[in-house]
């Protein structure tokens, strides 16, 4: 545990910071903000490429769902707390570089902006740091390796997340690049982090002989209530990515047109 927690806190950081002044020494023409952009998102791509894969091991590992066990379950969830609090530096890091003033000092008015700003994922963060994490790691005792994987499975969107803002910097929004990634990124969002609640109801309905609808009212209250918090901004993501879509679509349309 102690080691992993140690390996994440410098991982993180690390390549957050050497990808930022690497990114600095090659393309000097680049503004800092834009290298810590791009730096941050390439750090999220990792952790979440090592997120999901650890997710689909642990699913494809557990014959029971209830009481298959394996480690990666209740390891990985020791890497996740360093970078849920690195990323929460990152984000207001970036926010300040984008936002601050003449005097390039932090203030109380930027911190507060940034609050206001980044409100959700803030939230989201903290979630994961207070409840899930006391949840996974100990609330649940020795039954859900299956459950936890299926959440590590949510990850799998990021990198086409992440990619979007990248090909941004890049000044490559208009290409078909940019809206084949945006594709993916539906597809993957729709499936890894909102299909992926009905498929796990479903795969304890199967093994307790329920079908779905009969399933919500055989389990505690409380994994009903969590599973709720944990999709609703899923939910609300996932519209503002079909609006960005339409958009973009409405746009390609817009110049075949002219």
């Amino acid at each position: 545990m102690l080691l992993t927690l140690a390996c994440g806190s410098i991982l993180f950081p690390g390549f957050f910071v050497l990808g930022a002044w690497g990114l600095h020494q090659v393309l000097p023409q680049w503004p800092v903000i834009d290298c810590l952009t791009f730096s941050n998102r390439v750090v999220s791509s990792i952790q979440a490429v090592l997120a999901s894969s650890s997710g689909i091991i642990v699913v494809l590992s557990c014959t029971d769902i209830i009481t298959c066990r394996h480690w990666l379950a209740r390891e990985y969830v020791w890497v996740l707390i360093p970078y849920m609090i690195y990323d929460l530096g990152a984000m207001y890091i970036c926010y300040w570089y984008r936002n601050r003033g003449e005097d390039k000092k932090h203030s109380l008015a930027i911190f507060r902006n940034f609050l206001k700003h980044d409100r959700l994922m803030l939230i989201h963060h903290i979630f994961i740091l207070i409840v899930l994490v006391p949840i996974a790691q100990v609330i649940r005792g020795e039954r859900g390796d299956f459950f936890v994987g299926c959440i590590f499975t949510a990850e799998f969107s990021t990198p086409f997340v992440s990619m979007a803002r990248i090909l941004i910097l890049w000044k490559k929004q208009h290409t078909f690049a940019y809206k084949l990634n945006g594709f993916l990124t539906l597809g993957t969002f729709f499936f890894c982090r909102i299909l992926v609640f009905p498929f796990m109801y479903w795969s304890y309905g199967q093994q307790k002989g329920l079908n779905l609808l009969q399933t919500p009212f055989h389990i505690p209250f409380l994994c009903n209530v969590i599973n709720a918090i944990l999709i609703s901004p899923q939910l609300y993501w996932f519209a503002l990515l079909c609006r960005k879509a339409a958009q973009m679509f409405d746009t390609s349309q817009g110049k075949k047109d002219s």
